[in-house]
């Protein structure tokens, strides 16, 4: 006790230079407080975008494994284009076994099936029929004349006799003709659209990513309903609006038929919406619906075949070599990969990251240049209190009692210092936060607005969701953020248990001085050098 009640005497008597040693400190913690609230800040910056973008991993085809089998001219082109078409695709029953793996938090897929519709236009600028036609009326007037050569006399061009030139370039054409056949009737039979079936909002990337954009009616949230969605293209062909129903043909059974109601009308925003080249864009026969639809044709037919795409959603960067490596464990062809977007999230936030980065570099900064100060303080302190020093190991106090003064005298002073210099930095940190978090929080407000624009709006997908319920919106795989308003929000506990460390650390260098110093003091030549 007598220590402590000497300490605050010692402090009330030198005022000016605690003064001096609270003022530096109070800015080292003003300094240290901001920049923990810009680390926190970066922090939650990067742990928003990616929540606002979960690491996706998805089964694509491994193209340079399967072009590895043909170099070399090993297989024909025929050869090649038949090993790719008799690759399968992933099925349902694989994807779940797959999606039941401790590195995922879920997984979902969407469906892609070639069907016909009745009584709708495809929208085409290609004419096969008349292609074909022509195509055939060349041939027969090639064959007449190959035929007249030969009766005449003349040799066909290229030289051999008339007869076998002629009968051979017959037959040539003939097969070329049979061959084009086949591939008109192959896509006949294959459907002029495509049947594509979701079973979630997160999965429809190009509703989310902006590619598509609802004009006219919504998307439906009822992914168990037979509804769907079309292009304007489409629509405006067939004059087709959101109410109207469009009728499915299954492209091997035209008995079996299906009745879809539109519910919503897209266009695309792509490049092939600007491409002069074509009269439509790539989506123009597409009729997007629920993966229960498209499931309830193929049960109808099971001849019938469509591709599967699944999403996997990781857990993290690390789990996505520890999934693909179980994939391929499960029985996975070697013609797949498993693909992820861990680079372009790493890529996305790397300015963020520098950020903290220099956040954290300049806290080192501060609290190097801080002690230094606090140090070269402490040294002139103790020279302008030897005589005291001296005197206090005169009278018997001893050299730990003595500088556990010095300490104590210091910690008081840093203790009121750096809590004034917390609540300085407190309210500092909150604007330099909130700047830091505007852009983001503006981003993600709009970026869920233009989302939920792009699927058609409504209620239901409203950031309050439908009746006011936040927890009936959708989150299109986009988290809203909150702007901070206040301090707590930035200096919390994590943030003052820091800066008493801080203060800590500042207390101990400071006072490392004053041990090393009392600790080599001789009481008897200080009294004397006074004398």
């Amino acid at each position: 006790m007598f220590i402590f009640k000497n300490a605050l005497v010692s402090i009330t008597r030198n005022k000016g230079r605690n003064i001096l040693i609270a003022l530096i400190i109070m800015v080292i913690a003003a300094a240290c407080a901001v920049t923990l609230a810009i680390r926190e800040s970066a922090e939650k910056i990067i742990g928003s975008y990616e929540e606002q973008n979960k690491i996706e991993a998805t089964i694509s085809l491994d193209r340079n494994n399967l072009m590895s089998e043909f170099k070399d001219g090993e297989k024909s082109p025929e050869e090649m284009i038949n090993s790719f078409n008799n690759i399968e695709s992933v099925s349902e029953d694989e994807i779940k076994t797959y999606g039941e793996s401790e590195y995922l938090s879920g997984y979902y897929y969407t469906y892609d099936l070639s069907v016909n519709a009745k009584d709708i236009q495809e929208a085409t600028d290609s004419l096969v029929k008349e292609t074909t036609t022509t195509e055939t009326e060349s041939t027969t007037k090639t064959e007449k004349f190959g035929n007249f050569s030969g009766d005449m006399g003349m040799p066909p061009m290229g030289g051999g006799s008339s007869g076998s030139s002629g009968s051979r370039t017959t037959i040539d054409r003939k097969t070329t003709t049979k061959k084009t056949e086949k591939i008109f009737n192959e896509k006949a039979e294959s459907g002029a659209f495509t049947l594509t079936g979701y079973n979630s909002y997160d999965d429809m990337k190009d509703f989310v990513n902006g590619n598509y954009t609802i004009t006219s009616g919504e998307v439906s949230g009822d992914f168990d309903s037979d509804t769907c969605v079309i292009s304007e293209e489409l629509a405006t062909l067939n004059n087709l609006e959101v109410g109207s129903k469009i009728t499915i043909v299954d492209p091997k059974d035209e008995s079996k038929t299906y009745e879809l109601e539109i519910t919503g009308i897209y266009k695309e925003n792509t490049d092939s919406s600007s491409d002069m080249g074509k009269m439509f864009t790539n989506s123009a026969n597409k009729i997007i619906t629920n993966a229960n639809f498209v499931k309830k044709v193929l049960a109808g037919n099971s001849n019938l075949k469509a591709t599967l795409t699944p999403t996997f959603i990781v857990k993290d960067s690390e789990s996505v070599e520890k999934f693909s490596e179980e994939v391929k464990e499960k029985g996975l062809s070697t013609r797949y990969e498993v693909t992820s977007n861990v680079e372009e999230i790493k890529n996305a936030t790397e300015s963020v990251k520098n950020v903290r980065v220099f956040a954290t570099t300049f806290l080192i900064i501060t609290l190097v240049i801080g002690g230094v100060v606090l140090i070269v303080i402490n040294m002139i302190n103790i020279r302008e209190r030897r005589y005291e020093i001296g005197v206090l190991r005169t009278i018997g106090m001893k050299k730990s009692k003595v500088a556990a003064q010095f300490i104590i005298e210091l910690l008081i002073v840093c203790i009121g210092s750096l809590s004034l210099g917390a609540v300085a930095g407190s309210f500092a940190s909150v604007p330099v936060a909130n700047s830091l978090l505007e852009s983001e929080i503006k981003n993600a407000n709009s970026k869920y607005e233009n989302i939920s624009n792009n699927f058609g709006g409504g209620p239901s997908m409203s950031p309050m969701g439908e009746n006011n319920n936040p927890g009936n919106a959708p989150s299109f795989g986009v988290a809203r953020v909150n702007k901070v308003d206040n301090i707590n929000a930035v200096v919390d506990l994590k943030v003052l248990a820091e800066l008493l460390g801080i203060g800590l650390f500042l207390t101990f260098i400071g006072s490392l001085v004053s041990m090393i110093s009392i600790s080599r003091f001789s009481p008897l030549t200080i009294l004397k050098e006074r004398s």
